[in-house]
């Protein structure tokens, strides 16, 4: 069986491109499960598939990762990696079925897992937004004047959070100068100027998914995917995280990567393999997925300081 691909909640779950892809693992919240029943559950999965990769995001309430860790400590288990990935729900959500594809191919768990990683870097997360006041400014910078143009009842804002932060007002008609490749400088319209220049998209083929929350537009199907050149366009149900994350209800929530199973093979493929100096097990990049031991030794303790004697875990 190919190695479990798992989630922490079913709206993080995209529809198979093919019927060749699995679907995903489900992690419940301690909320929805009891640890007996977590510990139960993960036990059966790695008996199923032998190794599992669950991706674990930064905005996850601190019980469930907590609870991830707690289920991996009790089994004892080096089969579990728990993949700290920094993309918005969506993104996550797109990640997610990008590793469920590659599952079925030939590479090993610890590639899968640490594929994750560079699979990341061509992912493009963003939305659009009815307000950026409670924007994190820690994701994307938000500027003084964009903050009080979100009183606006009709302000609209393209933002990408994925892979280089990109703030830009769109204009009156909800419209803005799109691009594919090339700079991805922020750029903020005057008022009374031409409509800002909105994020360059990425220039290799995706294809775009979207989620509507309570933001009434067309843009992202509309122009941002023709903008894009984007191969295809899908729309799904809203994570129940995003509203949080962006800091709005009002929004529509967007994530364009690679479609293309062999396009992602090639990828991974292409890149050195090693073999984790801890574990054992195959890696791509410079840490394991399964362990999280770095690819190189740490430097050596410095004459000044004391020696440890013995061995311990990165």
């Amino acid at each position: 069986m190919p190695t479990a691909i798992a989630v922490t909640s079913d709206d993080l779950v995209l529809p198979a491109p093919d019927r060749h892809t699995p679907g995903a693992a489900l992690l419940h919240p301690p909320e929805q499960h009891d640890l007996e029943s977590a510990l139960a559950g993960t036990s059966a999965l790695l008996e199923r598939h032998g190794h599992l990769v669950a991706l674990v995001p930064p905005w996850l309430p601190r019980s469930t990762v907590q609870r991830l860790h707690t289920v991996r400590a009790i089994l004892e288990t080096d089969r579990i990696a728990l993949l700290d990935i920094d993309l918005p729900p969506l993104g996550t959500a797109l990640l997610a079925r990008q590793l469920r594809q590659l599952s079925v191919c030939d590479f090993s768990p610890g590639i899968i897992a640490s594929a994750a990683r560079l699979l990341s870097h061509y992912i493009y997360a963003g939305a659009l937004l009815g307000s950026v006041a409670k924007l994190d400014r820690v994701r994307v910078p938000v500027g003084l004047g964009a903050h009080a143009r979100s009183w606006s009842p009709s302000a609209q804002f393209a933002v990408l959070a994925h892979p280089t932060p990109h703030l830009a007002k769109l204009g009156s008609s909800g419209t803005g100068r799109t691009g594919r490749g090339g700079s991805h400088g922020a750029s903020h319209a005057a008022h009374g100027a031409a409509p800002a220049a909105l994020p360059a998209g990425p220039d290799f083929a995706t294809h775009l998914t979207f989620a509507r929350g309570q933001l009434a537009s067309d843009w992202v199907a509309a122009e941002l995917g023709p903008a894009w050149q984007v191969q295809g366009v899908m729309e799904n149900p809203l994570p129940a995280a995003s509203p949080a994350w962006w800091g709005t209800p009002k929004l529509v929530e967007f994530a364009a990567g690679i479609p293309d199973l062999s396009v992602l093979y090639q990828l991974v493929a292409s890149v050195r393999r090693e073999q984790c100096r801890w574990c054992g097990l195959e890696l791509i990049g410079d840490r394991c997925g399964f362990c999280a031991a770095p690819l190189t030794a740490p430097p050596p303790p410095s004459a000044a300081t004391p020696a440890s004697t013995g061995r311990s875990r990165p």
